[in-house]
């Protein structure tokens, strides 16, 4: 193995990597990053998260070497290596498309790092051995890539990956080609492999799911540029920006237009072509701007036919069951909707008029001209 479960072994070091406002420009002039900045720890697992073409596989390319930086610094280890070729950068990478030698064994695949640094073939077969067992393959060392399934072929280009001491590891998209089952599957193993050998590990994906399941941070980028870094929790509770708060989640948050007036002095808000007053949503508090957006979870909307007052009012859209929940989608009087999750003996009829309340503790704040989260002024 790679590392000892104590995260000691012969020939390691301190996994940090350090983006300083690191650009990548194109000779076109395409931006395809722009002034990231970011920190892996030691023995962190940090999934770069968000849409294709946001920059993540670029910025992922720019640590290992395989692009040049066109502005700030990478630092691994503390090492500046803005300069450095990729095979002076103690890095490892996985690839998307697994990049296995077709003429070679599973064995002889995995094995092939350790042979160019000229390893002693019996620390080899100990290291291969080991790898292969902690991911499963150890059945197929004898077979050639092409016998194996796309799911024992990851697991393969993995282990070859794995296989050697690094300072980090580069997983760039490496569960994008497998069926459902598998993707669930070996996302936990690397995951447990990662825990266990204590790595630094980046992981490139455009799924969330996948982010949200493996990570001890999540860094979103969209159009190029950092949107927020956080733990998987803060991602998924408290979004940023409404660009994180739309693309992280499934299903995705409700982002609902809001006006706020005075009358019969009270404060009152226009939300979904309903006024309502805040008394009655039971608000803790409510921004100090006549327009802004509000956020909240379909988890924390409760249906309810009864109607009562401080609740929004529509008729069902659609009722879809989707196994361990039902999703309803309500059609406001404006026209937007508001996707529900409830329990899966709920049945409602299209059409059907239904009302549902926000849990108020669970509602956030944002500005509708900048997209940035509002937070409570003390």
């Amino acid at each position: 193995m790679v590392r000892q479960a104590n995260g000691s072994q012969r020939g390691y070091r301190m996994g940090t990597v350090e983006l300083k406002n690191v650009w990548k420009i194109y000779d076109n002039q395409f931006e395809a990053v722009k002034g990231i900045s970011a920190t892996i720890n030691d023995g962190e697992f940090i999934s770069l998260l968000g849409p294709s073409g946001c920059g993540k596989t670029s910025t992922l390319r720019m640590i290992a070497g395989l692009e040049k930086i066109s502005r700030g610094e990478c630092l691994i280890d503390g090492i500046r290596v803005n300069d450095l070729d990729p095979g002076d950068r103690n890095v490892a990478m996985a690839f998307e498309s697994y990049a296995l030698y077709p003429h070679l064994s599973v064995f002889d695949n995995i094995a092939y790092p350790l042979r160019i640094r000229k390893v002693p073939q019996s620390e080899i077969a100990k290291q291969v051995d080991a790898v292969c067992e902690s991911l499963g393959i150890s059945e197929y060392k004898d077979q050639l890539p092409s016998s194996l399934s796309g799911g024992a072929q990851q697991r393969t280009g993995l282990a070859r990956a794995l296989v050697r001491p690094a300072s980090v590891y580069l997983l760039d998209e490496v569960l994008s080609h497998l069926d459902a089952a598998e993707r669930t599957m070996l996302r936990g193993e690397i995951r447990r492999v990662q825990k266990l050998m204590k790595l630094s590990a980046l992981f490139v994906t455009h799924d969330q799911l996948e982010a949200l399941a493996m990570s001890d941070r999540i860094i979103v980028m969209n159009n190029g540029e950092l949107q927020q870094i956080g733990t998987p929790e803060e991602i998924y509770d408290t979004p940023e920006n409404l660009f994180v708060a739309g693309f992280v989640g499934e299903p995705a948050m409700n982002i609902f237009s809001a006006e706020r007036h005075r009358g019969s002095g009270q404060d009152i808000l226009s939300i979904g072509g309903q006024e309502i007053t805040v008394e009655e949503l039971e608000l803790p508090w409510i921004p100090d701007q006549e327009k802004f957006m509000i956020g909240i979870r379909p988890k924390n909307l409760l249906l309810d036919s009864a109607q009562n007052p401080g609740m929004l009012r529509g008729k069902v859209h659609t009722f879809e069951m989707l196994g361990e929940y039902t999703l309803v989608s309500v059609e406001l009087a404006s026209g937007e909707l508001a996707f529900i999750t409830a329990d899966t003996g709920l049945h409602m009829s299209l059409d059907e008029p239904v009302a549902f309340s926000f849990k108020p503790e669970k509602v956030l704040f944002y500005d509708a001209e900048t997209t940035s989260r509002i937070y409570l002024r003390k």
